[in-house]
């Protein structure tokens, strides 16, 4: 009757399969007697006389247990054990030498070179017996954890293909995001607004833009919503599409006057009907910051409001900075929260430049942030370009600044240049 060697009176539970044992020595005798007794216990036996045969054994098939002399003429065990460990194996071999040295120096030797245990010869089965539990319980504990690295492993494919599945997805949506702003300038005749959106991530929260109310007023606006991601994207998507000029019915900057015509609204009722847009419909957990500017080249007026977005920059034509407004309340977090217009005149040859803070918020190496200070640097020493080749020298100068072009936040920002 098959005995396994993994019996409960061990105390270890018994294994499903023996384990193949290899017992290599050039003593027939010390072959046959460890042989025996092993084969009493339930293991699975084979035997090899030389160390070089038996390495020949190793390559072709796989051992549990390796059972080996030390001294043996050709190769020795100690040589034998290294050129072992050294064969690709995906599961683990103990390997126990059996020597008549004791010195440390020799047991160190051993241990180098990959053994696992040693036994005295000659051998007693007792003695055999301890080393055969502590290594059964060592290749189960390495089986275990091979059995989980497995695991580990296959979850990681999973999550790679998941992953890459929804970097796909990200990457489209990236497209589509980039789609809201297709025409980086825009040429009204008398005025040119240059637009610059670039998103940390895949896609991100941030939204510029302009539309024409008619043949004498422009609109230019730059949104920033909370949080980062798909979220933050699929809300600036939705806020994209009440802000369209091709839809004057759909823009909530219109309403329909007495006779059904279009009639244009204020920046600062524009605004308020966002904010009761956010916190009586859309009612999400997010809450965006917005410059709403329009300007007329009748009355040569710059009506915008500031809801708690960086300060709008004005460039004069003789390259003076002219920060606007007094910061100002998010949209979407408290329902009566007031946005009080300002305006302003301005002249051929000056510019409005909203920015968002991803720009003045970024963080450099000294532990500042570039700041508005360093916006208005920014600005100045590039005054010269024209709209679209400014957003760009303020990216170069941020990048400059930080020490990266990859930067923690949404980085976007709009040009408007009266030409007449």
């Amino acid at each position: 009757m098959f005995v396994s060697p993994m019996k409960l009176e061990d105390g270890i539970p018994a294994s499903a399969a023996p384990r193949h044992v290899l017992v290599v020595d050039d003593s027939r005798a010390q072959r046959h007697m460890v042989s025996m007794q092993l084969r009493r216990w339930g293991y699975q036996v084979s035997e090899c006389e030389t160390a070089i045969a038996a390495l020949d054994l190793c390559r072709s098939g796989d051992f549990d247990i390796i059972i080996s002399d030390w001294m043996m003429p050709g190769m020795t065990g100690l040589e034998f054990c290294r050129a072992f460990r050294a064969l690709p194996r995906e599961a683990y071999g103990y390997f126990v030498l059996l020597t008549s040295k004791s010195e440390t120096t020799e047991i160190a030797d051993g241990l180098e070179a990959g053994a696992d245990d040693f036994l005295t010869k000659p051998v007693a089965s007792s003695e055999l017996r301890a080393r055969l539990r502590a290594g059964e319980r060592m290749l189960a504990m390495h089986a275990e954890l091979l059995a989980k690295n497995k695991v580990i492993v296959s979850t990681l494919v999973e999550l790679q293909k998941i992953y890459d599945s929804l970097d796909r997805d990200l990457i489209e949506a990236r497209k589509l995001q980039q789609t809201l702003i297709r025409d980086r300038v825009r040429d009204y005749g008398w005025a040119r607004v240059s637009l610059l959106l670039r998103n940390s991530g895949r896609v991100g929260g941030d939204l510029v833009g302009s539309f024409r109310v008619d043949e004498d007023r422009v609109v230019v606006y730059s949104i920033d919503v909370s949080g980062h991601g798909v979220a933050s994207a699929m809300m600036t998507a939705r806020l994209a599409g009440f802000l369209t000029g091709s839809s004057p019915e759909q823009n909530l900057a219109f309403q329909t006057g007495a006779e059904g015509e279009h009639v244009f609204l204020p920046p600062a009722a524009v605004v308020d009907r966002f904010n009761r847009l956010m916190l009586e419909e859309i009612q999400a957990e997010q809450y965006f910051t917005m410059v709403f500017a329009v300007i007329d080249r009748r009355t040569g007026r710059l009506d915008l409001v500031q809801a708690g977005h960086p300060h709008p920059l004005l460039l004069r034509s003789d390259g003076r900075v002219q920060r606007l407004g007094q910061g100002g309340l998010p949209v979407g977090l408290i329902a009566e929260a007031r946005f009080d217009p300002i305006s302003v005149q301005i002249s051929p040859g000056d510019r409005l430049v909203l920015c968002s803070d991803g720009f003045t918020e970024c963080p450099l190496p000294s532990g500042a942030d570039f700041g508005e200070d360093g916006l208005t640097e920014s600005l100045q020493a590039s005054a010269h370009l024209s709209g679209a080749d400014l957003l760009e020298a303020m990216v170069w100068d941020l990048t400059r600044a930080a020490g990266t072009d990859s930067f923690p936040d949404d980085v976007s920002g709009i040009v408007l240049d009266l030409l007449a």
